[in-house]
Parts: structure tokens; sequence; C-alpha cells
């Protein structure tokens, strides 16, 4: 099919020129009316969107990285899934999905496998200051969110992450969630149809969820592989106060395992895109490869201000 074509089928269905492209591929579309079939009754999951807000979230730039990705590959990795903003835009078939966040994982495995239980336990919640304490505090119990199931935990993830300050997922030293209650009036924290869709999507895509480090994307990709690295941004001043979302901190050290790995993966002959706060250390460290800058601007943030407009680098090997 011809890249206007597929041009075409995007504007018709509202959706990027890279999703369109993934299902004529995975699906073997040889002309325009059989695709245009398809996505007349597939529409609602492909245009299911991100369960959850994320801190550094693509939703905003995906115009702009959709221009950077490139055009042919094989397998697609996240290894820092997040609210999966790139993969909801993508949508390839293989698609590999990781995190150190056991939490988001679990959440995203129940929502592909289980989840009509999922909204039925969402419903069971109300957006009241006395269940949002109750939920918060389940983490400071005894055994933790180890007594709770699968779903439950899910749950109370998608529940907090809808429903406090600013959707700012942060823990403690402890791994205790401590953001407080957010100023909303009704909060959809439910999402039934998009649940339903998510979980139709990630099953149609044969997304494979795992609970990982980044390091182990270079156990299965493979030359002609597609792997966009998120992770935790670099600080803007030597003084930033950075908390990570999980109980583990992302310092430099991290950042310099991360080049290694890309420069790794670039070797093997993987097509390597990374974002990150344009430093003059990211800079340093991936040295020799291509810069392109984005504009981002940041809209959840616990300091009012550290939101506004940010410079963001997108470092590719293609």
């Amino acid at each position: 099919m011809t890249t206007e074509t597929i041009q075409s089928l995007a504007y018709r269905f509202g959706l990027t020129y890279l999703v369109v492209k993934s299902w004529i591929e995975s699906r073997s579309l040889r002309d325009e009316p059989s695709a245009i079939k398809f996505f007349d009754e597939n529409l609602p999951y492909i245009k299911a969107t991100p369960f959850v807000k994320w801190v550094g979230g693509k939703r905003q730039l995906i115009k702009q990285l959709e221009l950077l990705f490139p055009k042919n590959y094989n397998n697609y990795f996240e290894p820092f899934v997040g609210g999966g903003a790139v993969f909801f835009n993508v949508q390839k078939e293989k698609s590999f999905l990781s995190d150190i966040n056991e939490e988001l994982i679990n959440t995203y495995q129940v929502i592909k496998t289980h989840p009509e239980e999922l909204i039925d336990f969402l419903k069971t919640l109300k957006f009241t200051k006395e269940c949002y304490t109750e939920i918060r505090a389940w983490d400071r119990e005894t055994d933790g969110l180890k007594k709770y199931s699968k779903i439950e935990r899910a749950g109370r993830f998608i529940y907090l992450n809808r429903t406090c300050f600013n959707g700012l997922h942060r823990v403690n030293s402890r791994g205790e969630f401590n953001v407080p209650m957010g100023a909303y009036k009704n909060p959809d924290f439910v999402q039934e149809k998009n649940i339903l869709n998510t979980s139709k999507l990630l099953k149609q895509t044969k997304a494979d969820i795992k609970l990982q480090s980044f390091e182990e994307v270079t156990k299965k990709a493979q030359s002609g592989d597609f792997v966009y690295f998120d992770p935790p941004y670099d600080t803007l001043t030597e003084t930033a106060n950075f908390t990570s979302y999980n109980k583990t901190e992302f310092g430099r050290d991290m950042q310099r395992k991360l080049a290694e790995v890309f420069r790794e993966l670039d070797t093997r002959g993987c097509k390597v895109m990374l974002s990150n706060h344009n430093t003059p250390f990211i800079r340093e460290i991936f040295k020799g490869f291509r810069f392109e800058i984005v504009k981002a601007r940041r809209a959840i943030n616990s300091n009012a201000g550290g939101r506004g407009e940010v410079e963001e680098i997108v470092v590719l090997n293609y």
C-alpha cells in the first residue's frame, strides 16, 4: 500500500501514520477497501488512550516524536513504559513493554487479562477523602500490598493516579505512596470503555509485559528492532531534588549505564531512540549520536515553578 494511501487512511480515521501502517502490516491488508473495513470494525480499541497520567508522559509530544520514529522496523521495545503514550501511538505487533515499577506493570497485566474484574472493583470506590485516605494507606499496613489481590492493587493504582494531586505518582524511601488527594469535581477513575479497549489492544498487539530493568532489553532486541528509552530525566540543575516514581533513584550513574546499553544496541543493529532533558551531561555521554530538540510543556509537577516549556533532547542512532 502506498504512503499516500496510508496517509489518507490516517486522516480519515483520525489516527497516526504509524498506527495505520502497523495494522496494515500485521493484518496483511493488501488494498484500501480491506483496510477501511478493518478500521471501521476495530476503531474503538485502536483509539484506546493511556489509562494513567504520567510525569514526563509523551502524549503532547507525539506529533513531534512521530517525525523521528523509524519508518520501518521489526519488533518494538519500550523499557520505561510509564503511561505508554508512545506504544498507544505506534501499536506495533509485537511490542515488548517493561518497567521496574511493580504496581504499574501489575496494572498493565491485569488490564490485559482481567479487565472486567478490574472495572467491577473500581466501581466499588468513591471519590471521597475517607476512601482516598483508606486506599492510599494500604501500603502502610503489615505486609503492605502483598495481602491484596492483583486486581485490587491495579484498581488502587489507577484510582490514586486519577484522583491524586496533579496525577503525580511518587513514593518515599519505604515505597509508600505519599501524594495528597487532588481537587477534582468528578474524576473518571473507572474508565470502563477505555480499559476494555486497552485490554483488547494489548491482546491484539501481543504485548509482552514484564517487570524488569532496562538492561534486560539486550536479551531480546535484535537487529532491525526499534527500542525507545524514556527514562527518568537528568536534573536540569545540580541542586534539583528528584524523587523517583519507585523507591530507588535514577541518578547519573544509571544514566551512564543506560548510555552503555544504548551503544550496545546500536552495535547490534537495533534502531534506538532516547528522550531526556537537554543537559551538557546527557550530550556528553551520548556523544557521537544524532541529537534533535523538541519542546515540551510540563503541567504535571508537584512544584508550580517546575511547570512550563522545557527543552528536551532526542538521541537517535539512525
